[in-house]
Parts: C-alpha cells; sequence; structure tokens
C-alpha cells in the first residue's frame, strides 16, 4: 500500500505495451516505490519498456493479461495480489483504434474493438474494484478520450466505445465513494504515440509523457476528471453543441 506520506509502492498497468499507459507510471515512481506490473498480451515484447522503468530497488514483472477474454480477469487479479500484495494504483490503458474504414468493410472488426475497449474494460475494473473494496484503498485510473465526448463520422466506432466506457468510469467513481478507493477518467486528446503513428493530427495534439504529467498532477489533487490538455475542456463544451449540420461538415482529419 501507500507508505505514510502517501507515495505510491506497486503499480498494475493494464496495457502494459501502451506508452501512455507506462508514461503513467514512470511519472509516479518515487524511491518508495517497489513493483511496477505490466500487463498484456506479448510479455516477451516489453523487455525494452522494462529496461526503461528499471532503477535501484524498483522490481518491474511482465505478465500475461487479455483485456477482451473477460473469462480470465478474476483470476488474473488475484494472482496479481497474490505475487506482488495491495494495489496502489491500477491504470487502465488498453484498447484497439482500427480505422472506420476497416469497421465499415468487417463488422466483426467493429465487435472487436467494442468487445475490448468496452466489455473488458467494465470487467477488469469491477475486478479492480472489488480488490480496492477488500483493501480499503486503491486509485484506478482510466484513460477514457475526447473522442467519447461527440462521436465523430471519421471513427464513430471507436468513439463510441470510448463514450461508453466514459460512463461507465463516472459511475464506478460515484460507487467508490466512502470506500477508500477511488476512480479518476483521463480525456486526453490526440497524442502522438505508436498507436497514431501516420495520422494526421489534431489540434492541441500532445504527447504520452504531457499526458502522463497532468494524470498524476490530478491523482495528486484529488481531481475525478481531467482533460489533457486542459483547453480541451472547454472545446468540447462548444462541441457538443454544434448543430448536426455544422457537425457533420467539421474535417475528418
Amino acid at each position: 500500500m501507500e507508505n505514510a506520506v502517501g507515495e505510491v509502492q506497486n503499480i498494475l498497468v493494464l496495457g502494459g505495451r501502451s506508452e501512455i499507459g507506462v508514461a503513467i507510471a514512470r511519472e509516479l515512481l518515487t524511491p518508495s516505490t517497489q513493483r511496477v506490473t505490466l500487463a498484456c498480451r506479448r510479455p516477451d515484447e516489453t523487455r525494452d519498456v522494462e529496461a526503461s522503468l528499471s532503477r535501484d530497488g524498483l522490481r518491474v514483472d511482465s505478465v500475461i493479461f487479455d483485456g477482451a477474454d473477460t473469462s480470465t480477469h478474476a483470476d488474473f487479479i488475484d494472482n496479481v495480489v497474490a505475487t506482488s500484495g495491495d494495489l496502489d494504483v491500477v491504470i487502465l490503458a488498453f484498447g484497439l483504434l482500427g480505422t472506420q474504414e476497416e469497421c465499415d468493410d468487417d463488422p466483426q472488426a467493429a465487435v472487436k474493438i467494442a468487445h475490448t475497449n468496452y466489455t473488458g474494460a467494465v470487467s477488469i475494473s469491477l475486478e479492480v474494484a472489488k480488490r480496492f473494496r477488500q483493501q480499503g484503498h486503491g486509485r484506478l485510473i482510466i484513460l477514457s478520450s475526447v473522442a467519447g465526448e461527440r462521436a465523430r463520422k471519421a471513427n464513430f466506432v471507436y468513439g463510441s466505445t470510448k463514450a461508453g466506457l466514459d460512463a461507465f468510469a463516472q459511475g464506478l467513481s460515484d460507487a467508490m465513494v466512502g470506500t477508500g478507493a477511488n476512480v479518476m477518467i483521463v480525456r486526453p486528446g490526440f497524442v502522438h504515440s505508436a498507436m497514431t503513428a501516420g495520422m494526421k493530427a489534431a489540434p492541441f495534439s500532445t504527447t504520452p509523457d504531457v499526458v502522463a504529467q497532468l494524470t498524476v498532477r490530478g491523482l495528486r489533487a484529488g481531481k475525478r476528471i481531467i482533460w489533457t490538455p486542459g483547453i480541451l475542456r472547454w472545446v468540447f463544451v462548444l462541441m457538443r453543441h454544434l448543430p448536426v449540420a455544422i457537425w457533420r461538415r467539421m474535417p475528418e482529419g
């Protein structure tokens, strides 16, 4: 658990190859941090990530986790806790982006994105929440997206999954009040990363490191929802209320 001055000792990254998730974990590290667990489908591909986090007194492990295989989630959390002890911070950073064209051509691609990004995230979040209630402490960071604020025709399948996840996360946040644990929702805009390589950057684009800095700052301040960058909060106050005729003509890049 966190030490007497609130420094995180045990971090779990769900989506251990996520550049944003790893950047948040790195930003959270202090000399008191004892363990980081990177959970992903191909843990053999995280050696470079492990090396980037490695330092004296810190153990970094990679374990198998499939966000889409919901039947394994309960055992997964039990096994992580049995190995590493109570979870202080869990970062939910896995998901699929895909393209709208792929979804239009193959509806099963859309189903896969929806199942992973929403159903899988709901499943593991509830398992984490159950563990947090047992512990009486813990903080869950859920990576949402501004794409969920109003789905655009250029990526409405992905946007809809983030809209659903964001609504779920808000409800879970409310449900955890009084348990000693909490949920924080992070709504990044366009982030320059391997996932978005080759895509046209949107206005106010950012980087994993900046998202991480703002996330940890928000976590320490007890925020429930943060936008990265913060200006997007006010941009979407306008975007939410644009007339449909104008919204449909918005550039798709």
